[in-house]
Formats: structure tokens, sequence, C-alpha cells
């Protein structure tokens, strides 16, 4: 019988398709690879995801009881290379897409960064530079200058990550109590203003440091750097992506992605600010870069665990399924074998977002002279 076969095996899977993607799932009597997982646990994770449909749940239900679900008792079920429990990343569709929906996101967008302006940017009605001159006033001591530069830096990161983690530790509690869009708006207006004063105070003051070495003259630094800080953006976090939930034009949702980046590492995000932190720290080499390296590299470690804490407590099950075939060190996973990478990886990149990223980071690099010129005129 199919359910004997699957159940005398030490290992089995299954897949099933559903709105053009794929749902699976894996389970094996090894305990060395993830612990038993329990029918009510992976639906209701499962359930979580609002691609998958109820005919994909009851299959799911099913292949866990270890019923045939409509195979002759001889048969069972076959077992494919590929297993994904987790959305794919990094998907647009244009065939998805609502004019009106890019139009109420360039009203947000305009509306987030005249408010920004006016209450934060702007010297006379802002209170950015009051924020700033606040965090520095806390770090007041008969210390050089040079050493209270980077005793800011932190102060401004460590103000950042408390609120940002920490309205991300809440994000359940506060979207039952105000709603998902609300909670997002609320989110991104504490969240925001704090990026951008730590981001400008870094850039008006990332030579002020005192130098520890000096390695721009040596041949190739250069390119090392460069390469490295342009890799680093494709390491974002595919939800950054989803630029309509971002602006809270459509439902803000938690993903579990697996596709993708994912595979290399399952917290993109920490991977792409080391990288970006090293090629900045090994290319100005002073003090104030290195403390800036040091605090954001802290955060994005802290949010390692704290992000693997928060999406277990969401999905369950499942999301034990992905982390046991996917590690936070890059490709830790693909060499142990616990991630096979498919024939075709490489497609899971030639979608917008990515192409996006690539001519978002040229020209970023390219408009550095403009963002140093903007930061300076703050004078924060």
């Amino acid at each position: 019988m199919a359910s004997s076969v699957l159940l005398s095996n030490p290992s089995f899977a299954f897949s099933h398709r559903y709105n053009g993607g794929t749902v699976a799932f894996r389970h094996t009597s090894s305990f060395a690879f993830f612990k038993p997982l329990k029918t009510s646990n992976v639906a209701k994770s499962l359930r979580k995801n609002p691609k998958i449909s109820e005919k994909t749940l009851l299959f799911c239900r099913k292949i866990l009881a270890g019923t045939s679900i409509g195979e002759t008792d001889e048969k069972s079920p076959p077992v494919p290379d590929e297993l994904i429990v987790g959305e794919d990343s990094a998907v647009f569709d244009f065939g998805n897409q609502k004019i009106s929906s890019w139009l109420y996101f360039t009203g947000i967008l305009g509306a987030v960064l005249f408010v920004l302006d006016v209450g934060w940017l702007d010297s006379s009605t802002g209170y950015g530079k009051a924020f700033v001159d606040a965090a520095a006033g806390l770090s007041e001591s008969h210390e050089p200058a040079n050493f209270l530069l980077q005793v800011v830096m932190l102060i401004l990161i460590f103000i950042f990550a408390t609120f940002h983690s920490g309205m991300a530790s809440l994000r359940d509690p506060g979207e039952k109590l105000v709603g998902e869009r609300a909670y997002r708006v609320l989110f991104a207006g504490i969240s925001l203003p704090l990026a951008v004063s730590t981001v400008v105070y870094f850039i008006n003051h990332r030579y002020d440091g005192m130098q520890l070495w000096q390695l721009q003259s040596v041949p190739g630094v250069h390119q090392l750097v460069w390469i490295l800080s342009f890799i680093s953006f494709f390491f974002l976090y595919p939800s950054t992506f989803n630029l309509l939930e971002v602006a809270a034009v459509d439902k803000p949702k938690m993903h579990l992605w697996e596709t993708g980046i994912m595979r290399i590492t399952r917290h993109p995000q920490m991977v792409g600010q080391v990288m970006w932190c090293l090629a900045h720290t090994v290319w100005v080499g002073n003090s104030v870069v290195l403390a800036a390296s040091l605090g954001l590299i802290g955060h994005h470690l802290f949010g390692v665990w704290n992000g693997d804490r928060r999406m277990a407590s969401r999905y369950g099950d499942a999301f034990e399924v992905v982390k046991s075939r996917t590690s936070v060190v890059p490709f830790a996973a693909v060499l142990d074998g616990r991630q096979k990478l498919p024939r075709d990886y490489y497609k899971e990149f030639i979608r917008l977002p990515y192409l996006s990223i690539t001519a978002l980071t040229l020209g970023a690099y390219w408009a550095h002279p403009l963002m140093q010129a903007a930061s300076f005129r703050l004078h924060w």
C-alpha cells in the first residue's frame, strides 16, 4: 500500500502545484535533520501562506497521515528532488499588477518624502538636528573630539536598532491591536527618520575619526571594495522588493521565503551588511567607520536570532523544515548537502527586482557626490 511504502521508508517527500507555484514537504526519520512534525502544526503553518489553497492543505494532511490520496495500493506518490515549503522570492508578475496600486504608491512616497523633509530634515521646522545634537549631548566628556564622534555614531545606531528591532518583535501583538497597515505606517514613521539621521551623520563624519590604516593607494583595493559593495545589495531580504507592502498599499505580510538568495543564506540582509561594512572599513580605515561597522554588524547578528525566533513563532514546523535545509553562514547548507541548488538556479536571479537592484546600485555609486553634498548641507 502507498501508506505502507511511505511509513516504511526512512524518508519521504511530496510536492504539489498551486496557483502556478509549488508547495512541497519532506519528512525524515533521522533526528539529525529535523524534529518529528505534527500534522496539525504543519497545516496551520502552511495555512498562513495566502497562496496555498485548501486543496493543497488537504493534500499535506493526507500525506502526513500516510493515506494514499487516490493512489492505487501498489503505487506511492513520486518523490521529487526539489522540495519547497516557503514562497518563491523576488517574483514580479506584471499580470498581477494594478495601475491604481502603483499610483497610490507614488502618492504615498511623495507624501512621506514631504513629511520627512518638513518634519525632520529642514533646520527651521524639523527635529532632525535637535535629535542628533541630543545624541551628541549624551556623550559629552573630556575625551578628544574624534573619540566622541565614534561614540555618537554608536549611540545613533543603538537608538535606531532598539526601535527597529523592538517594533519588529512587537509586530504580532501590534498588528492585532491596530491592524497590519496602521502598524506598518507607525513602524516606518519611527524607523525612517532614525535611519536617515544615522546615515547622514555617517556620511558627514566618515573621514573625521582617528586614522588606523591607509590602503586606498594599494593596487586592487578599490576594485575589491567596489565589488564587495556591489554584491552586498543582492543580499537584500526578499521582502524589501515587495514595495506595495512596504508602503502599506497592499496589506503587509510576514513571508516565509525559501528560493533565490535564501538558498545561499537564510539571513541575506546580515550577510550583505557584513560585506558592505568590511568593504567600507577597509577603504576608509578610521575609527568612526570601524565603530559604525561594529554597531551595524552587531544589530544584524541580533536580527539573526530575533528573526528565526519570530519566524518559528509565526510558521512553526514549516519554518523548521526551511531552517533544516538552509544556513546562516553563506553556502554552508549547500556544501554539507542539506540544500541542493537547481540546475537552472541562475534563473531565480534573472527577475525584475534584481535587475532593478543592479541599476539602482550603479546609480547610487555614480550619485555619491550628490548624496554627500546633500548630507553636508544639513550640518549634522
